[in-house]
């Protein structure tokens, strides 16, 4: 197969005899098709390739418009399954004897498989199939079949599994118990104010000290193992090309048109053969100028744009769900528009794999900021990162309690991801979910050593905004999974029941309770007793003990933090902890607010801002002037404008520009 293809690549004036020499050699060597190869290194455009393959494979060639497709026909086939299969049902026609056929669109090569199904699906006896490009199927599909991608990706987790879904915020049996708490509340304060303030203090003391020295003795476990899924250069470098498998990258992109040409160069120095690299670059159908800028960086054959239709709700997630039923690699990773990770990341995470057993769905790379000292905010940022990648879910991880995903560099096996229903787009921390929801399925995540660095938040209002959505989102997860306790605590056991309450649960209700402490604190100092008819003297110093105590953990581990990571200069800024926990408090009720009156809005936080996003400073890129968010020109005959993107013409038969377009 290789060498006929490439034969006829040579014979149609497409390829040299040369470049096929070169091109059978890669293939040889990183075991990839050589369609792949010879794309991967540009020398060909996608309609030269097919119309090699066809000729190959002995099948008509044809360019799908989706104004072709017969709607009535595709509603027989499930748009999951084409996009998987990459080809898609096109009309009933009468063949030369005529008689009805069915001609199908296949980006692969014919087979006996795709006749069986569409004769099972129509009743009709006879398939004729024809060879198409693989935008050509997807741009068809995410036309025709647009309404059930949308709707796959945005209820069908909704539908099968309710109970794991955000989309219903408050069940009856949690509005109940609300109601019945804030009347009991009421009451008390009415009748008792002294034994009811007694009992609230007193719970919600009990409640941050718990929370407080869980995070302590998890970040304590984890002084000790990094990580448990450990992997040393020996075992990376061990890895032979041919053995590796086609991995998928989503990047979901919305209004950043500024900084996707640097995310086209920071994901060009991934340690990974090109020809076994997807890229789907997510992008919103109402955001033209990221479009537009993503086509001016000319990306590389490798990269995909994949428009995402508009619905509702307009979460990361449902763009995420689309991208996963396009994704073709069997590991699949979500990095965002910012990010740089390690050049050996994607090689680490599948050594992780491979070591860490059949039950491992998940294998999570660790964030920092490359931006760490630009201002006051980045440095408390980059620390509290530090602490919590480096120490919190090593410590979740060696423990074996269920681990909340950051919102990127989180490597999946596809289909075990599948299985899980992907991702839930009402929650807005969909990611910490889907790392609970994984435990809780018998699932593990694990961590490694490997890191990807991203633009710490540098502006207040925006730190807010990004930290809100958080904190909504752990607030939402705790409400979905504490549905049903009693099949919680059966599932998962009760140490996991409990580290999933004190960590997911916990963390919210220390950011609120803090205020409260706070002014307890204030007031004792500035008037003391003034709080004793009111509270019991030991209930006061109780609490003030906890404010202490929890203020001491977070700065002590920020401190580790700064000296594991070797960021000398950061560690005095530890001492800042308490402050920036009073930023947590404001992103907290805010979460709290929006929780009741807007629980799937989606804060939109802007990146960008740093003076740090610079061409100089991303690996591979050529020195330039340093000007912030640099968006290249397009190449004159760039390949990767997409034609399931945007709007161009038809391949022409003679290969003009808009055929590589």
């Amino acid at each position: 197969m290789p060498e006929r293809l490439g034969t006829v690549l040579v014979e149609q004036g497409v390829l040299t005899a040369a470049q096929l020499a070169e091109a059978l050699a890669q293939h040889e060597r990183v075991g990839a098709p050589l369609g792949s190869v010879v794309l991967a290194k540009g020398w060909v455009t996608r309609r030269e390739l097919y119309v090699g393959l066809a000729a190959v494979w002995g099948a008509d060639l044809a360019f799908v418009d989706p104004v072709e497709v017969d709607e009535e026909l595709a509603r027989r086939f499930p748009a999951a399954m084409l996009a998987r299969e990459t080809w898609v049902p096109l009309r009933v026609e009468e063949d030369g004897d005529g008689l009805p056929q069915v001609v199908v669109a296949t980006a692969g090569r014919p087979s006996a498989h795709i006749a069986e199904v569409v004769v099972q699906r129509t009743g009709v006896p006879r398939v004729r199939q024809v060879v198409t490009t693989d935008w050509d199927v997807q741009r068809a599909l995410r036309t025709v079949w647009r309404d059930e991608l949308v709707h796959d990706a945005v209820d069908a987790l909704a539908e099968r599994r309710p109970d794991e879904s955000a989309s219903t915020v408050f069940v009856r049996p949690q509005l109940a118990a609300a109601a019945a708490l804030l009347v009991a509340t009421v009451t008390g304060l009415v009748l008792d104010p002294s034994l009811t303030m007694l009992v609230l203090v007193g719970t919600v003391n009990v409640a941050v000290a718990l929370a407080v020295g869980a995070k302590a003795l998890i970040s304590t476990v984890g002084t000790a193992s990094e990580t448990v899924e450990q992997v040393t250069a020996a075992e990376v470098a061990a890895l032979e090309d041919a053995e590796l498998p086609v991995y998928t990258i989503l990047v979901p992109v919305y209004k950043e048109a500024g900084i996707v040409g640097l995310l086209m160069r920071n994901l060009a120095d991934l340690d990974w053969p090109r020809e076994k690299l997807e890229i789907l670059l997510l992008l919103e159908e109402d955001d033209p100028e990221t479009l537009t800028a993503a086509l001016a960086a000319a990306p590389p054959d490798i990269v995909r744009i994949v428009v995402v239709p508009h619905s509702l709700p307009k979460t990361k997630p449902r763009a995420c769900n689309v991208g996963l039923a396009f994704a073709r690699g069997q590991y699949v990773v979500i990095y965002d528009a910012e990010d740089r990770p390690d050049a050996d990341q994607l090689k680490k995470s599948l050594v992780a794999f491979r070591k860490g057993g059949d039950d491992l769905v998940c294998v999570q790379a660790a964030l920092n900021y490359f931006n760490a000292r630009e201002n006051l905010l980045t440095r408390m940022f980059t620390l509290e990162y530090s602490s919590w990648f480096d120490y919190t879910l090593a410590g979740l991880d060696q423990l074996r309690l269920p681990i909340p995903l950051g919102g990127t560099s989180n490597h999946f096996r596809t289909d075990m991801l599948r299985d899980l229903g992907g991702w839930d787009p009402y929650n807005v921390t969909e990611d910490a979910d889907l790392g609970i929801r994984a435990s809780a399925r018998g699932h593990r995540v694990a961590v490694v050593n490997s890191t990807t660095y991203e633009e710490a938040n540098m502006a207040v209002g925006n730190w807010i905004r990004q930290r809100s959505r958080w904190i909504k989102g752990y607030m939402q997860t705790v409400l979905v999974h504490t549905r049903h306790p009693w099949r919680l605590l059966r599932s998962v056991g009760p140490r996991q029941t409990a580290g999933f309450a004190l960590l997911i649960g916990g963390t919210p209700l220390m950011f609120l309770a803090a205020p409260w402490l706070y002014a307890m604190l204030v007031v004792e100092l500035l008037w003391p007793g003034a709080l004793t008819p009111a509270l019991p003297a030991w209930l006061v110093q109780v609490s003030l003990a906890n404010l202490l105590l929890g203020n001491g953990v977070i700065i002590y581990l920020s401190l580790l933090a700064g000296f594991k990571r070797r960021t000398y200069g950061l560690v005095p800024f530890a001492l800042l902890s308490p402050l920036y926990w009073l930023l947590h408090s404001v992103a907290s009720y805010k979460a709290l607010w929006q929780l009741v009156v807007n629980p799937f809005y989606w804060e939109k936080t802007d990146h960008g801002l740093s003076s740090h996003v610079r061409v100089e400073d991303v690996p591979g890129m050529d020195d330039g002037p340093a000007t912030a968010r640099p968006v290249p020109a397009p190449r004159d005959g760039a390949r990767l404008t997409d034609p399931q993107a945007v709007p161009v013409p038809r391949p022409a038969p003679d290969g003009s520009p808009a055929d590589r377009a």
